[in-house]
């Protein structure tokens, strides 16, 4: 089927690439034409696992292409999906002026039928308000309007897209459903060659297909964010408590995720939550619950804790540093989780504006966000150092603070890493390792949650 996706974010171009790689053709486009040249010319604009080879292997066989103009293009398929930015505004609020801009671009040049899929993370009523949009701006080409919200995970994007969980739509007409289940079949039925694991253990099985109304999808996406983020606040919680009386969070954890009414998953104490999605997606939905009379004041708890977690992790620094001013912070990780150069929200710049506000100098290692720590802070450059080694990063540091728990730094050389520190004093943020071991190790050893 042919396809074309609107946006070549971190949702848009793994949707494109991923739907190319079942067999679509699929044409995305962006109106940032630096990046388009570059995707034309193989060459991604972030990091993600595979994605460099399926693009190249996407692009030699004339399945995707990249065009930075849409209106010449929108009639080339009959299947649009819209994967726009939707960022918040100062009161919280989505802002969805892209959505309605592209919209309207569609409604003004369509000269067949269409069906509009959103694929952002919108507010519930998006779709009903493209739909509008479409009438009041359009001619007389038919046109169909669905949901169907996006459940990747950064660093594991693509194998979210190719064996999901469940895929979600939200339709209003039969020809829409009919539609996106062709689309989806290969993936539904698992029946395709999985391109990042050889004999990959989903080949041949079923997956979910949730079939509701658009405004039903549209919940479930903010609804499936709000509550993951509601259990990493939770456990935090938890871990301050833990703290205080002598209990061992993973111990608490580990029971907790035994239940299967509560399962093990985002039950990890840490610095708190990051990323574009879950601090982003959580004050919208608290906006759309106030605009139509809810106050939703548990979501609203679950965003303080966290901010709280993140000012409770530097007080813990501090704490163990006395005084801030003219030391040296070694920090492992700057991307808000492994697998990624995404530090949008990444606790760890948090942190670290904080230690740079007190006068300390950080010596920053990231094995992928480096580039875009030093465009996300760059008034502070000055104090910062960027580190081509976990191990250069420690060196000479008065502490060593984790952020990002990257596999590689379980591999650390810790004897020399031990030698070359002012102070052998790691704060882990993230509970890479055992406070025993690292005790053995010669190591002052400060986690989250868990007795010192």
């Amino acid at each position: 089927m042919k396809i074309t996706v609107v946006g070549t974010g971190h949702v848009g171009l793994v949707v494109g690439l991923c739907f190319a790689e079942i067999g679509h053709e699929v044409g995305c486009h962006d109106t940032d034409t630096a990046k388009i040249e570059a995707l034309a010319r193989g060459v991604t604009p972030f990091y993600e696992p595979h994605m460099d080879r399926l693009l190249q292997r996407n692009s030699e066989r004339g399945r995707i292409r990249f065009f930075s103009d849409l209106e010449p293009h929108i009639n080339d398929a009959d299947v649009i999906f819209l994967c726009l930015g939707t960022p918040p505004l100062p009161n919280g609020e989505a802002d969805l002026s892209s959505v309605e801009k592209v919209t309207r671009q569609i409604a003004t040049h369509s000269r067949s039928y269409k069906l509009i899929v959103e694929k952002s993370t919108v507010p519930v009523l998006t779709g009903k308000r493209i739909h509008a949009t479409m009438q009041i701006y359009g001619g007389s080409a038919p046109f169909d309007v669905a949901s169907n919200p996006e459940f990747l995970s950064e660093g594991a994007a693509i194998h979210d897209f190719l064996h999901p969980q469940r895929t979600v739509i939200g339709v209003e007409s039969e020809r829409a459903e009919a539609l996106l289940r062709e689309i989806y079949d290969p993936i539904l039925r698992q029946s395709f060659d999985c391109p990042i694991h050889e004999g990959c253990e989903w080949k041949g099985r079923s997956t979910p297909l949730v079939v509701t109304n658009r405004n039903s999808a549209e919940i479930i996406k903010h609804a499936s964010n709000s509550f993951l983020a509601t259990k990493i606040s939770f456990i935090n919680a938890i871990a301050t408590l833990c703290e205080k009386v002598g209990a061992d969070v993973e111990q608490v954890a580990a029971g907790m995720g035994l239940d299967s009414r509560i399962g093990p998953s985002f039950l990890r104490a840490g610095i708190g939550f990051g990323g574009f999605c879950f601090p982003k997606d959580l004050q919208a939905f608290c906006h759309i619950a106030e605009k139509n009379g809810y106050d939703f004041r548990l979501l609203r708890e679950v965003e303080r804790i966290n901010q709280l977690q993140m000012e409770h992790f530097f007080q813990k620094i501090k704490n163990e540093v006395w005084v801030l001013k003219g030391k040296r912070i070694g920090a492992w990780g700057l991307a808000f989780k492994p697998d990624t150069d995404d530090v949008r929200f990444a606790p760890a710049l948090a942190v670290i504006e904080k230690l740079l506000a007190e006068g300390a100098t950080v010596a920053a290692y990231d094995p992928r966000a480096i580039k875009e720590a030093c465009a996300a802070l760059p008034s502070a450059s000055h104090r910062i150092v960027y580190c081509q080694s976990a191990e250069q990063a420690a060196s000479g540091a008065d502490a060593l603070v984790i952020f990002t728990e990257w596999q590689e730094f379980l591999c650390a050389d810790f004897a020399r890493i031990r030698e070359s520190m002012a102070r052998p004093l790691i704060i882990d943020g993230r509970n890479m390792f055992r406070p025993e071991e690292m005790r053995r190790r010669g190591f002052e050893y400060i986690s989250v949650g868990r007795p010192q």
